[in-house]
């Protein structure tokens, strides 16, 4: 286990089945776990059929445009354990878990959902994707367009917006400090350091462990700056 500090953040390189009974009680979850659907294949080969189309001059590029690799680990080749969804509801009162919809025989009913509107239709990807929250509160839509959240830098092949992660937070009972067990590239940091919430954040690939660092890193950067 590898172990960081950035300013209010306090980031674990491993696998957050082992490191989440270690941890005290935080104010919320937000998270966004592997779907176990291949995201990272799907993006590898996708790519490829891009470049390939490109390479011919083939007018079908058009479809594939926007398409990166980010290599290929199988971090998305199966879901994570029950288990792992079990801790993380221990963790706190309060917890938001993109991708819900993979996890329903893992989470308990609930009666708010998020759906986060990408303002885009019949694209190659969803139109949508879908949280779920522990609130019994309505359910809640935020729009924000796919080009808009590539502004961020993509480095993840499921990498959510800076901005629906400051929806999330704000849409809990202002927690103090949030933790992301499955931190990927970072952006749930990104967001609380932006809004100055101390972070903890666990991921078990080193690759995206190390662009979390760096994008917390350079948030507080930043931060320091305006301030």
């Amino acid at each position: 286990m590898r172990k960081e500090v950035i300013g209010n953040t306090t980031l674990y390189l491993g696998d957050c089945l082992e490191i989440l009974p270690t941890l005290p009680k935080v104010d919320a979850v937000i998270t966004d776990p592997p779907y176990g659907i291949n995201a990272d294949r799907l993006a590898h080969e996708a790519s490829a059929t891009a470049q390939k189309q490109l390479e011919r001059g083939s007018a079908g590029n058009k479809g594939g445009r926007g398409w990166k690799s980010y290599g290929f680990s199988e971090w998305d080749k199966e879901r994570p354990q029950k288990a792992c969804f079990d801790a993380l509801l221990l963790a706190a009162d309060a917890a938001i878990v993109w991708g819900g919809n993979y996890f329903t025989d893992y989470l308990p009913p609930t009666m708010q959902w998020l759906v986060w509107d990408k303002g885009q239709r019949n694209f190659s990807l969803a139109d949508c994707e879908f949280a779920w929250s522990s609130q019994r509160k309505a359910a809640r839509i935020f729009d924000y367009p796919r080009s808009a959240a590539l502004q961020d830098g993509k480095e993840h092949p499921t990498q959510k917006p800076i901005a629906l992660m400051k929806w999330c937070i704000d849409l809990l009972d202002n927690p103090q400090t949030i933790l992301d067990p499955f931190m990927g590239s970072g952006t749930t940091g990104v967001a609380c350091m932006n809004l100055g919430r101390k972070f903890i954040g666990i991921e078990i690939e080193p690759k995206y462990f190390d662009i979390a660092c760096q994008r917390i890193e350079n948030a507080q950067r930043q931060e320091r700056l305006f301030a």
